[in-house]
Protein backbone atom coordinates (compact mmCIF):
# COMPACT_ATOMS: atom_id res chain seq x y z
CA UNK A 1 0.00 0.00 0.00
CA UNK A 2 2.95 2.28 0.41
CA UNK A 3 4.01 2.31 -2.95
CA UNK A 4 0.69 3.27 -4.16
CA UNK A 5 1.77 7.20 -3.02
CA UNK A 6 5.01 7.20 -5.14
CA UNK A 7 3.34 5.56 -7.46
CA UNK A 8 0.44 8.24 -7.98
CA UNK A 9 3.01 11.14 -7.81
CA UNK A 10 5.36 9.68 -10.58
CA UNK A 11 2.56 9.60 -12.90
CA UNK A 12 0.47 12.42 -12.10
CA UNK A 13 4.28 14.38 -12.82
CA UNK A 14 4.44 12.44 -16.32
CA UNK A 15 1.28 13.54 -16.96
CA UNK A 16 1.97 17.29 -15.87
CA UNK A 17 5.04 17.65 -17.78
CA UNK A 18 3.75 16.55 -21.14
CA UNK A 19 0.95 18.83 -21.17
CA UNK A 20 3.68 21.64 -20.18
CA UNK A 21 5.61 20.03 -23.01
CA UNK A 22 2.70 20.42 -25.65
CA UNK A 23 1.21 23.66 -24.16
CA UNK A 24 4.41 25.28 -24.55
CA UNK A 25 4.74 27.54 -27.77
CA UNK A 26 6.80 25.28 -30.63
CA UNK A 27 9.71 27.71 -30.46
CA UNK A 28 11.19 27.15 -26.87
CA UNK A 29 13.72 24.99 -27.02
CA UNK A 30 13.66 24.39 -23.20
CA UNK A 31 9.91 22.52 -23.61
CA UNK A 32 11.78 20.10 -24.48
CA UNK A 33 13.46 19.48 -20.90
CA UNK A 34 9.99 19.06 -19.88
CA UNK A 35 9.57 16.27 -22.33
CA UNK A 36 12.69 14.30 -20.87
CA UNK A 37 11.13 14.49 -17.02
CA UNK A 38 7.74 13.14 -18.47
CA UNK A 39 10.35 10.16 -19.80
CA UNK A 40 12.34 9.90 -16.58
CA UNK A 41 9.02 9.92 -14.62
CA UNK A 42 7.12 7.24 -17.00
CA UNK A 43 10.52 5.15 -16.15
CA UNK A 44 10.45 5.75 -12.59
CA UNK A 45 6.48 5.11 -12.38
CA UNK A 46 6.98 1.76 -13.98
CA UNK A 47 10.08 0.95 -12.06
CA UNK A 48 7.32 1.37 -8.92
CA UNK A 49 4.85 -1.18 -9.81
CA UNK A 50 4.24 -2.46 -13.07
CA UNK A 51 0.60 -0.23 -12.57
CA UNK A 52 2.42 2.67 -13.68
CA UNK A 53 2.38 0.54 -17.27
CA UNK A 54 -1.31 1.25 -17.96
CA UNK A 55 -0.53 5.04 -17.53
CA UNK A 56 2.16 5.33 -19.45
CA UNK A 57 0.92 3.21 -22.63
CA UNK A 58 -2.48 6.36 -22.47
CA UNK A 59 0.05 8.49 -22.37
CA UNK A 60 1.92 7.47 -25.06
CA UNK A 61 -1.69 6.99 -26.92
CA UNK A 62 -2.03 11.18 -26.37
CA UNK A 63 1.46 11.92 -27.37
CA UNK A 64 1.06 9.45 -30.68
CA UNK A 65 -2.18 11.49 -31.69
CA UNK A 66 -0.40 14.97 -31.00
CA UNK A 67 2.40 13.27 -33.05
CA UNK A 68 0.63 12.62 -35.79
CA UNK A 69 -1.60 15.89 -36.12
CA UNK A 70 1.86 17.49 -36.08
CA UNK A 71 2.96 15.46 -38.61
CA UNK A 72 -0.01 16.73 -40.76
CA UNK A 73 0.60 20.28 -40.23
CA UNK A 74 1.61 21.83 -43.35
CA UNK A 75 2.97 24.94 -41.65
CA UNK A 76 5.95 22.67 -39.66
CA UNK A 77 8.73 22.11 -41.94
CA UNK A 78 9.79 18.66 -42.05
CA UNK A 79 13.26 19.18 -40.54
CA UNK A 80 11.63 20.91 -37.51
CA UNK A 81 9.22 17.26 -38.25
CA UNK A 82 11.62 15.03 -38.30
CA UNK A 83 13.61 16.69 -35.40
CA UNK A 84 10.19 16.62 -33.26
CA UNK A 85 9.61 13.17 -33.85
CA UNK A 86 13.27 12.03 -33.04
CA UNK A 87 13.13 13.79 -29.76
CA UNK A 88 9.65 12.62 -28.87
CA UNK A 89 10.73 9.07 -29.42
CA UNK A 90 14.14 9.39 -27.49
CA UNK A 91 12.56 11.41 -24.15
CA UNK A 92 8.93 9.18 -24.69
CA UNK A 93 10.46 5.08 -25.71
CA UNK A 94 14.22 5.24 -25.06
CA UNK A 95 14.20 7.38 -21.87
CA UNK A 96 12.06 5.44 -19.55
CA UNK A 97 13.61 1.82 -21.28
CA UNK A 98 17.17 3.04 -20.15
CA UNK A 99 16.34 4.43 -16.36
CA UNK A 100 14.06 1.48 -15.62
CA UNK A 101 16.63 -0.89 -16.72
CA UNK A 102 19.54 1.00 -14.93
CA UNK A 103 18.02 1.11 -11.69
CA UNK A 104 17.78 -3.17 -12.32
CA UNK A 105 21.20 -2.54 -13.08
CA UNK A 106 22.33 -1.03 -9.47
CA UNK A 107 19.45 -3.00 -7.89
CA UNK A 108 20.96 -6.26 -8.86
CA UNK A 109 24.33 -4.92 -8.20
CA UNK A 110 23.80 -4.08 -4.68
CA UNK A 111 21.71 -6.81 -3.82
CA UNK A 112 23.71 -9.93 -4.52
CA UNK A 113 23.59 -11.52 -1.57
CA UNK A 114 21.20 -14.66 -0.82
CA UNK A 115 18.23 -14.04 1.03
CA UNK A 116 14.72 -15.50 2.27
CA UNK A 117 12.70 -15.36 -1.23
CA UNK A 118 15.60 -17.10 -3.53
CA UNK A 119 13.26 -19.90 -4.22
CA UNK A 120 11.09 -18.06 -6.56
CA UNK A 121 13.75 -17.94 -8.80
CA UNK A 122 15.85 -20.22 -10.95
CA UNK A 123 18.83 -22.46 -9.70
CA UNK A 124 21.27 -20.20 -11.94
CA UNK A 125 19.76 -16.85 -10.81
CA UNK A 126 20.72 -18.56 -6.96
CA UNK A 127 24.17 -19.92 -7.85
CA UNK A 128 25.26 -15.99 -8.50
CA UNK A 129 24.22 -15.08 -5.13
CA UNK A 130 26.51 -15.00 -2.44
CA UNK A 131 25.54 -17.70 0.25
CA UNK A 132 22.29 -19.90 -0.21
CA UNK A 133 22.73 -22.05 -2.92
CA UNK A 134 26.07 -21.02 -4.04
CA UNK A 135 27.68 -22.51 -0.78
CA UNK A 136 25.79 -25.50 -1.89
CA UNK A 137 26.66 -25.79 -5.41
CA UNK A 138 30.33 -24.32 -5.07
CA UNK A 139 33.06 -26.37 -6.74
CA UNK A 140 30.58 -28.93 -8.32
CA UNK A 141 31.50 -30.09 -12.26
CA UNK A 142 29.29 -28.05 -14.85
CA UNK A 143 28.54 -30.78 -17.49
CA UNK A 144 26.73 -34.06 -16.46
CA UNK A 145 28.41 -37.27 -17.01
CA UNK A 146 27.34 -40.53 -17.40
CA UNK A 147 27.77 -41.56 -13.55
CA UNK A 148 27.02 -38.28 -12.46
CA UNK A 149 25.07 -37.98 -8.71
CA UNK A 150 22.13 -35.15 -9.41
CA UNK A 151 18.99 -33.64 -7.82
CA UNK A 152 16.73 -32.58 -10.48
CA UNK A 153 14.60 -28.91 -9.65
CA UNK A 154 11.57 -28.88 -11.56
CA UNK A 155 11.33 -25.06 -13.66
CA UNK A 156 8.05 -25.12 -13.79
CA UNK A 157 6.88 -21.74 -12.61
CA UNK A 158 6.05 -22.53 -8.89
CA UNK A 159 5.41 -20.86 -5.89
CA UNK A 160 7.44 -23.10 -4.31
CA UNK A 161 10.23 -25.00 -5.52
CA UNK A 162 10.21 -28.74 -5.43
CA UNK A 163 12.82 -31.84 -6.76
CA UNK A 164 12.42 -35.14 -8.73
CA UNK A 165 12.01 -37.25 -5.37
CA UNK A 166 11.26 -41.15 -4.48
CA UNK A 167 11.01 -43.36 -1.25
CA UNK A 168 10.91 -46.62 -0.06
CA UNK A 169 6.65 -46.58 0.09
CA UNK A 170 4.94 -47.79 -3.03
CA UNK A 171 1.48 -46.93 -4.47
CA UNK A 172 -1.27 -48.63 -3.28
CA UNK A 173 -2.56 -51.54 -5.14
CA UNK A 174 -5.69 -50.21 -5.48
CA UNK A 175 -7.09 -46.75 -4.81
CA UNK A 176 -10.27 -45.11 -3.00
CA UNK A 177 -12.36 -44.81 -6.42
CA UNK A 178 -11.72 -48.50 -6.92
CA UNK A 179 -8.62 -47.75 -9.81
CA UNK A 180 -5.46 -49.80 -9.33
CA UNK A 181 -1.96 -48.78 -9.57
CA UNK A 182 1.24 -50.72 -10.51
CA UNK A 183 2.02 -50.88 -7.04
CA UNK A 184 5.52 -50.02 -7.81
CA UNK A 185 7.91 -47.27 -5.50
CA UNK A 186 6.28 -44.08 -5.33
CA UNK A 187 8.21 -40.83 -7.76
CA UNK A 188 7.34 -37.57 -6.36
CA UNK A 189 8.18 -34.45 -5.98
CA UNK A 190 8.97 -32.52 -2.91
CA UNK A 191 9.46 -29.44 -1.98
CA UNK A 192 12.81 -29.94 0.86
CA UNK A 193 16.29 -30.64 0.53
CA UNK A 194 16.33 -34.33 0.85
CA UNK A 195 18.61 -37.20 0.96
CA UNK A 196 15.99 -38.89 -1.26
CA UNK A 197 16.21 -36.27 -4.00
CA UNK A 198 19.40 -37.94 -5.51
CA UNK A 199 19.42 -39.71 -8.81
CA UNK A 200 22.32 -41.32 -10.64
CA UNK A 201 22.50 -40.69 -14.30
CA UNK A 202 22.93 -44.57 -15.60
CA UNK A 203 24.35 -45.12 -18.94
CA UNK A 204 21.85 -48.06 -20.57
CA UNK A 205 25.15 -49.89 -22.06
CA UNK A 206 26.93 -50.37 -19.02
CA UNK A 207 26.15 -51.56 -15.29
CA UNK A 208 28.63 -49.08 -13.71
CA UNK A 209 27.07 -46.47 -11.69
CA UNK A 210 30.28 -44.32 -11.71
CA UNK A 211 31.97 -41.94 -13.71
CA UNK A 212 34.68 -42.57 -16.21
CA UNK A 213 37.84 -41.71 -17.15
CA UNK A 214 37.49 -39.68 -18.97
CA UNK A 215 33.89 -38.58 -17.79
CA UNK A 216 31.53 -39.33 -20.97
CA UNK A 217 29.32 -36.63 -20.86
CA UNK A 218 25.42 -36.79 -21.90
CA UNK A 219 24.41 -34.52 -24.40
CA UNK A 220 20.88 -33.86 -25.92
CA UNK A 221 19.66 -36.49 -27.60
CA UNK A 222 21.24 -39.22 -25.79
CA UNK A 223 19.60 -41.73 -23.97
CA UNK A 224 19.59 -42.51 -20.09
CA UNK A 225 18.43 -44.38 -17.32
CA UNK A 226 18.07 -42.46 -13.52
CA UNK A 227 18.44 -44.56 -10.86
CA UNK A 228 17.54 -43.63 -7.12
CA UNK A 229 20.50 -43.00 -5.03
CA UNK A 230 19.03 -44.08 -1.84
CA UNK A 231 17.19 -47.37 -3.46
CA UNK A 232 18.50 -48.51 -6.43
CA UNK A 233 15.13 -48.11 -8.46
CA UNK A 234 15.06 -47.11 -11.95
CA UNK A 235 12.52 -44.27 -12.89
CA UNK A 236 10.47 -45.65 -14.92
CA UNK A 237 6.51 -44.98 -16.87
CA UNK A 238 4.12 -47.08 -18.53
CA UNK A 239 0.14 -47.28 -19.20
CA UNK A 240 -1.14 -47.47 -15.84
CA UNK A 241 -2.81 -43.96 -14.68
CA UNK A 242 -1.40 -41.96 -12.35
CA UNK A 243 -2.74 -41.30 -8.96
CA UNK A 244 -4.16 -38.11 -9.20
CA UNK A 245 -3.97 -37.50 -13.15
CA UNK A 246 -5.47 -40.60 -14.79
CA UNK A 247 -5.68 -38.82 -17.91
CA UNK A 248 -1.67 -39.17 -17.64
CA UNK A 249 0.94 -41.90 -17.07
CA UNK A 250 1.60 -42.94 -13.77
CA UNK A 251 5.63 -42.62 -13.06
CA UNK A 252 7.76 -44.62 -10.49
CA UNK A 253 10.54 -46.86 -9.35
CA UNK A 254 10.37 -49.87 -11.01
CA UNK A 255 10.01 -52.90 -8.96
CA UNK A 256 10.12 -56.67 -10.59
CA UNK A 257 7.05 -58.25 -9.33
CA UNK A 258 7.11 -61.09 -12.17
CA UNK A 259 3.49 -60.31 -13.45
CA UNK A 260 4.54 -59.60 -17.36
CA UNK A 261 4.85 -56.02 -16.28
CA UNK A 262 8.40 -54.88 -18.22
CA UNK A 263 10.61 -52.50 -17.17
CA UNK A 264 10.31 -49.52 -19.17
CA UNK A 265 13.01 -47.14 -17.69
CA UNK A 266 14.63 -45.67 -20.44
CA UNK A 267 14.61 -41.52 -20.97
CA UNK A 268 15.71 -39.42 -23.81
CA UNK A 269 17.44 -35.96 -22.92
CA UNK A 270 15.62 -32.95 -24.52
CA UNK A 271 17.92 -29.23 -23.56
CA UNK A 272 15.51 -27.28 -24.47
CA UNK A 273 17.79 -23.90 -24.35
CA UNK A 274 20.54 -25.64 -26.58
CA UNK A 275 22.80 -23.59 -28.87
CA UNK A 276 23.16 -26.74 -30.67
CA UNK A 277 22.37 -30.07 -30.94
CA UNK A 278 25.32 -31.71 -29.17
CA UNK A 279 24.86 -29.39 -26.87
CA UNK A 280 26.07 -30.88 -23.33
CA UNK A 281 23.83 -31.63 -20.27
CA UNK A 282 25.24 -28.64 -17.91
CA UNK A 283 24.43 -28.33 -14.37
CA UNK A 284 22.73 -25.56 -13.55
CA UNK A 285 22.59 -24.24 -16.67
CA UNK A 286 20.49 -26.87 -18.63
CA UNK A 287 16.64 -26.83 -18.47
CA UNK A 288 15.70 -30.38 -20.17
CA UNK A 289 12.88 -32.41 -20.86
CA UNK A 290 13.13 -36.00 -20.23
CA UNK A 291 10.97 -37.73 -23.09
CA UNK A 292 9.99 -41.35 -21.93
CA UNK A 293 11.39 -43.43 -24.81
CA UNK A 294 8.49 -46.23 -25.22
CA UNK A 295 5.72 -43.78 -24.91
CA UNK A 296 7.12 -40.32 -25.60
CA UNK A 297 5.54 -38.65 -22.79
CA UNK A 298 7.49 -36.09 -20.70
CA UNK A 299 7.98 -36.02 -17.23
CA UNK A 300 6.42 -33.69 -15.66
CA UNK A 301 4.35 -31.61 -12.33
CA UNK A 302 1.22 -32.55 -12.62
CA UNK A 303 -0.01 -29.23 -10.35
CA UNK A 304 -2.02 -32.03 -7.93
CA UNK A 305 -0.85 -33.29 -4.45
CA UNK A 306 -1.12 -36.89 -2.86
CA UNK A 307 -3.22 -37.84 -0.28
CA UNK A 308 -1.95 -39.49 2.81
CA UNK A 309 -0.38 -42.28 1.44
CA UNK A 310 1.58 -39.91 -0.35
CA UNK A 311 2.62 -37.46 2.14
CA UNK A 312 0.88 -34.93 0.81
CA UNK A 313 3.97 -34.74 -1.83
CA UNK A 314 3.49 -33.48 -5.24
CA UNK A 315 2.42 -35.95 -8.10
CA UNK A 316 4.85 -36.34 -11.25
CA UNK A 317 3.52 -37.78 -14.15
CA UNK A 318 4.49 -38.57 -17.64
CA UNK A 319 2.09 -36.39 -20.11
CA UNK A 320 1.88 -37.20 -23.73
CA UNK A 321 0.61 -33.73 -25.02
CA UNK A 322 2.75 -31.21 -23.46
CA UNK A 323 3.27 -27.42 -23.43
CA UNK A 324 7.34 -26.87 -24.25
CA UNK A 325 7.54 -24.68 -21.19
CA UNK A 326 5.41 -26.98 -18.65
CA UNK A 327 7.87 -29.96 -18.24
CA UNK A 328 11.54 -28.45 -17.66
CA UNK A 329 13.95 -29.89 -15.30
CA UNK A 330 17.40 -28.28 -13.57
CA UNK A 331 20.47 -30.01 -12.29
CA UNK A 332 21.13 -28.32 -9.28
CA UNK A 333 23.14 -29.70 -6.66
CA UNK A 334 25.63 -32.11 -8.59
CA UNK A 335 28.68 -34.76 -8.34
CA UNK A 336 30.47 -37.29 -10.32
CA UNK A 337 30.11 -40.57 -8.68
CA UNK A 338 32.78 -42.91 -7.89
CA UNK A 339 31.11 -45.59 -5.30
CA UNK A 340 29.54 -48.33 -7.02
CA UNK A 341 28.73 -50.52 -3.98
CA UNK A 342 25.26 -49.24 -2.28
CA UNK A 343 26.24 -48.67 1.28
CA UNK A 344 29.79 -46.76 -0.46
CA UNK A 345 27.64 -44.74 -2.01
CA UNK A 346 25.28 -43.42 0.38
CA UNK A 347 28.14 -42.11 2.38
CA UNK A 348 29.18 -40.83 -0.75
CA UNK A 349 26.18 -38.37 -1.37
CA UNK A 350 26.32 -36.66 1.54
CA UNK A 351 29.96 -35.58 0.33
CA UNK A 352 30.47 -32.69 -1.90
CA UNK A 353 33.08 -32.64 -5.02
CA UNK A 354 36.27 -29.56 -5.00
CA UNK A 355 36.42 -28.43 -8.38
CA UNK A 356 36.09 -24.51 -9.43
CA UNK A 357 33.41 -23.98 -11.72
CA UNK A 358 32.03 -20.26 -12.95
CA UNK A 359 28.46 -20.17 -13.56
CA UNK A 360 27.81 -16.91 -13.18
CA UNK A 361 24.52 -15.98 -15.87
CA UNK A 362 24.96 -12.74 -17.41
CA UNK A 363 22.83 -9.18 -16.09
CA UNK A 364 20.58 -9.58 -19.00
CA UNK A 365 19.04 -13.19 -17.94
CA UNK A 366 19.09 -12.20 -14.80
CA UNK A 367 17.01 -9.11 -15.53
CA UNK A 368 14.66 -10.77 -17.94
CA UNK A 369 14.19 -13.88 -15.37
CA UNK A 370 13.22 -11.32 -12.67
CA UNK A 371 10.48 -9.37 -14.83
CA UNK A 372 9.05 -12.87 -15.71
CA UNK A 373 9.09 -14.29 -12.26
CA UNK A 374 7.42 -10.84 -11.25
CA UNK A 375 4.62 -11.15 -14.08
CA UNK A 376 3.92 -14.82 -13.57
CA UNK A 377 4.43 -16.19 -10.07
CA UNK A 378 1.34 -16.49 -8.39
CA UNK A 379 0.70 -15.84 -4.43
CA UNK A 380 -1.07 -17.47 -2.16
CA UNK A 381 -4.55 -16.81 -3.53
CA UNK A 382 -6.60 -17.51 0.18
CA UNK A 383 -9.03 -14.81 0.30
CA UNK A 384 -7.99 -12.01 2.95
CA UNK A 385 -10.17 -10.36 5.27
CA UNK A 386 -9.82 -7.46 3.72
CA UNK A 387 -9.70 -8.18 0.43
CA UNK A 388 -12.66 -6.44 -2.20
CA UNK A 389 -13.96 -6.58 -6.03
CA UNK A 390 -13.49 -3.42 -8.32
CA UNK A 391 -16.96 -2.80 -7.70
CA UNK A 392 -17.20 -2.56 -4.12
CA UNK A 393 -14.26 0.26 -4.89
CA UNK A 394 -16.50 2.52 -6.63
CA UNK A 395 -19.12 3.21 -3.98
CA UNK A 396 -17.19 2.53 -1.26
CA UNK A 397 -18.43 -0.33 0.16
CA UNK A 398 -14.79 -1.68 1.83
CA UNK A 399 -12.32 -0.36 4.18
CA UNK A 400 -9.05 -1.80 5.52
CA UNK A 401 -7.58 -1.81 9.15
CA UNK A 402 -3.90 -1.71 9.24
CA UNK A 403 -3.54 -0.92 13.57
CA UNK A 404 -5.57 -1.18 16.59
CA UNK A 405 -4.06 -0.15 19.89
CA UNK A 406 -3.66 -3.11 22.25
CA UNK A 407 -5.79 -1.30 25.18
CA UNK A 408 -8.03 1.28 23.52
CA UNK A 409 -10.27 1.98 20.70
CA UNK A 410 -7.49 4.26 18.65
CA UNK A 411 -7.06 2.43 15.07
CA UNK A 412 -5.69 3.44 11.54
CA UNK A 413 -7.65 2.64 8.34
CA UNK A 414 -7.79 3.10 4.87
CA UNK A 415 -10.80 4.79 4.00
CA UNK A 416 -12.12 6.98 1.62
CA UNK A 417 -13.50 10.50 2.21
CA UNK A 418 -17.13 10.20 1.53
CA UNK A 419 -18.04 13.36 -0.05
CA UNK A 420 -14.52 13.65 -2.21
CA UNK A 421 -15.25 10.15 -3.40
CA UNK A 422 -19.08 10.86 -4.39
CA UNK A 423 -17.91 14.11 -6.34
CA UNK A 424 -15.43 11.97 -8.61
CA UNK A 425 -18.07 9.54 -9.37
CA UNK A 426 -20.52 12.15 -10.33
CA UNK A 427 -17.58 14.15 -12.27
CA UNK A 428 -17.36 11.09 -14.45
CA UNK A 429 -21.01 10.41 -14.97
CA UNK A 430 -21.16 14.26 -15.55
CA UNK A 431 -18.65 14.02 -18.20
CA UNK A 432 -19.62 11.15 -20.24
CA UNK A 433 -23.38 12.95 -20.42
CA UNK A 434 -21.91 16.18 -21.50
CA UNK A 435 -19.87 14.43 -24.16
CA UNK A 436 -23.20 12.33 -25.41
CA UNK A 437 -24.74 15.62 -25.84
CA UNK A 438 -22.08 17.42 -27.45
CA UNK A 439 -21.64 14.63 -30.16
CA UNK A 440 -25.00 14.70 -30.85
CA UNK A 441 -25.64 18.05 -31.42
CA UNK A 442 -22.07 18.33 -33.49
CA UNK A 443 -23.61 15.45 -35.65
CA UNK A 444 -27.04 17.31 -36.14
CA UNK A 445 -24.61 20.20 -37.42
CA UNK A 446 -24.62 22.99 -33.87
CA UNK A 447 -20.94 23.21 -32.89
CA UNK A 448 -21.62 24.65 -29.17
CA UNK A 449 -17.93 24.82 -28.91
CA UNK A 450 -15.00 26.35 -30.82
CA UNK A 451 -12.99 23.98 -32.40
CA UNK A 452 -10.22 25.18 -29.49
CA UNK A 453 -12.16 24.38 -26.81
CA UNK A 454 -13.55 21.24 -28.46
CA UNK A 455 -10.11 19.45 -28.82
CA UNK A 456 -9.58 20.47 -25.14
CA UNK A 457 -12.89 19.37 -23.74
CA UNK A 458 -11.63 15.68 -25.89
CA UNK A 459 -8.14 15.68 -24.30
CA UNK A 460 -9.71 15.94 -20.83
CA UNK A 461 -11.35 13.20 -21.52
CA UNK A 462 -9.06 11.07 -22.65
CA UNK A 463 -6.51 11.90 -19.68
CA UNK A 464 -8.62 11.66 -16.85
CA UNK A 465 -11.93 9.31 -18.09
CA UNK A 466 -9.06 7.42 -20.05
CA UNK A 467 -6.63 7.27 -17.23
CA UNK A 468 -9.59 5.94 -14.70
CA UNK A 469 -10.30 3.58 -17.20
CA UNK A 470 -7.06 2.08 -17.75
CA UNK A 471 -6.80 1.53 -14.31
CA UNK A 472 -9.60 0.61 -13.31
CA UNK A 473 -10.68 -1.59 -16.06
CA UNK A 474 -8.02 -4.55 -15.85
CA UNK A 475 -8.62 -5.51 -12.54
CA UNK A 476 -11.85 -6.18 -13.53
CA UNK A 477 -9.90 -8.99 -15.58
CA UNK A 478 -7.29 -9.50 -13.00
CA UNK A 479 -7.40 -13.37 -10.87
CA UNK A 480 -5.63 -11.90 -7.80
CA UNK A 481 -6.23 -10.57 -4.67
CA UNK A 482 -7.26 -7.36 -4.50
CA UNK A 483 -7.62 -4.44 -1.76
CA UNK A 484 -9.24 -0.97 -1.75
CA UNK A 485 -5.57 1.23 -2.02
CA UNK A 486 -5.50 -0.32 -5.78
CA UNK A 487 -8.20 2.25 -6.73
CA UNK A 488 -6.40 5.04 -5.69
CA UNK A 489 -4.26 5.61 -8.89
CA UNK A 490 -7.99 5.62 -10.74
CA UNK A 491 -9.42 8.00 -8.31
CA UNK A 492 -6.93 10.33 -9.14
CA UNK A 493 -7.57 10.79 -12.41
CA UNK A 494 -11.66 11.49 -11.31
CA UNK A 495 -10.01 14.26 -8.88
CA UNK A 496 -8.67 16.37 -11.59
CA UNK A 497 -11.57 15.94 -13.71
CA UNK A 498 -13.91 17.13 -11.33
CA UNK A 499 -12.37 20.73 -11.36
CA UNK A 500 -12.01 20.73 -14.79
CA UNK A 501 -15.75 20.09 -15.50
CA UNK A 502 -15.96 22.71 -13.12
CA UNK A 503 -14.12 25.34 -14.92
CA UNK A 504 -15.44 24.47 -18.12
CA UNK A 505 -19.11 24.80 -17.09
CA UNK A 506 -18.10 28.09 -15.96
CA UNK A 507 -16.84 29.51 -18.88
CA UNK A 508 -18.27 27.94 -21.82
CA UNK A 509 -22.23 26.92 -19.99
CA UNK A 510 -23.21 29.49 -18.24
CA UNK A 511 -22.88 33.33 -19.24
CA UNK A 512 -25.39 34.60 -16.85
CA UNK A 513 -23.48 36.28 -13.87
CA UNK A 514 -26.03 34.91 -11.32
CA UNK A 515 -25.35 31.45 -12.45
CA UNK A 516 -21.83 31.74 -12.04
CA UNK A 517 -21.86 32.84 -9.08
CA UNK A 518 -24.39 29.84 -7.57
CA UNK A 519 -22.05 27.98 -9.15
CA UNK A 520 -18.66 28.87 -7.28
CA UNK A 521 -21.22 28.58 -3.86
CA UNK A 522 -22.00 24.99 -4.88
CA UNK A 523 -18.49 24.35 -5.66
CA UNK A 524 -17.71 26.08 -2.09
CA UNK A 525 -20.33 24.48 0.01
CA UNK A 526 -18.97 21.15 -1.76
CA UNK A 527 -15.10 21.47 -0.50
CA UNK A 528 -16.70 22.39 3.00
CA UNK A 529 -18.40 19.48 3.14
CA UNK A 530 -15.35 17.49 1.91
CA UNK A 531 -13.01 19.23 4.60
CA UNK A 532 -15.81 18.41 7.71
CA UNK A 533 -15.85 14.60 5.93
CA UNK A 534 -12.28 14.69 6.46
CA UNK A 535 -12.16 16.00 10.00
CA UNK A 536 -14.95 13.70 10.92
CA UNK A 537 -13.05 10.36 10.33
CA UNK A 538 -9.16 12.00 11.32
CA UNK A 539 -9.79 9.67 14.20
CA UNK A 540 -9.70 6.77 11.52
CA UNK A 541 -7.23 8.13 9.17
CA UNK A 542 -4.49 8.62 11.78
CA UNK A 543 -5.05 7.32 14.61
CA UNK A 544 -6.11 10.20 17.01
CA UNK A 545 -7.63 10.73 18.90
CA UNK A 546 -9.39 8.42 20.30
CA UNK A 547 -12.72 7.36 20.24
CA UNK A 548 -15.47 5.14 22.47
CA UNK A 549 -17.09 2.70 21.15
CA UNK A 550 -20.24 4.68 20.66
CA UNK A 551 -18.36 7.47 18.55
CA UNK A 552 -17.15 4.52 16.76
CA UNK A 553 -20.68 2.85 15.72
CA UNK A 554 -21.78 6.68 14.62
CA UNK A 555 -18.77 6.49 11.86
CA UNK A 556 -20.08 3.29 10.62
CA UNK A 557 -21.86 4.53 7.75
CA UNK A 558 -22.07 1.83 5.87
CA UNK A 559 -22.69 -2.02 7.29
CA UNK A 560 -19.89 -3.38 5.20
CA UNK A 561 -17.44 -1.42 7.28
CA UNK A 562 -15.39 -3.22 9.47
CA UNK A 563 -14.95 -0.59 12.01
CA UNK A 564 -12.98 -2.10 15.30
CA UNK A 565 -13.90 -1.31 18.95
CA UNK A 566 -13.63 -2.28 22.54
CA UNK A 567 -16.76 -2.37 24.99
CA UNK A 568 -16.32 -1.13 28.18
Amino acid sequence: MLLESVLIFFVLLAFFSYLRFHNAPSSSWLRYSWLLLCGASCGAAIGVKYMGVFSYLLLLGVASLHTWNMIGDQTVSHLSVCVQCVCRFVCLLVVPVLLYVFWFYVHLGILNRSGPHDQFMSSAFQAGLQGGLSRITQGQPLEVAFGSQVTLRSSTSQTIPCWLHSHKANYPIRYENGRGSSHQQQVTCYPFKDINNWWIVKNPGRQELVVGSPPQTVRHGDIIQLVHGMTSRYLNSHDVAAPMSPHHQEVSGYLDFNVSMAAQNLWRVDIANRAAESEVWKTIQSEVQLVHVNTSAVLKLSGMSLPDWGFHQLEVVAEKLFKARSSGWTVEEHRYGTSQEQEEREVELHSPTHIDVDRKISFWAKFLELQWKMLTVKQDDSEHKYSSSPSEWITMETNIAYWLHSSSNAQIHLIGNPVSWGVAILSLLAYQLLAAVYLLRRRRGFKDLPDGVWSQFVCLGCVCVGGWLVNFVPFLLMEKTLFLYHYLPALCYLYLLGPALLEHTHTHLLSSVTHRRALVVCASAVLFSAFLSYRTFCPLTYGSPELSANQLQKLKWKTTWDILYRRR
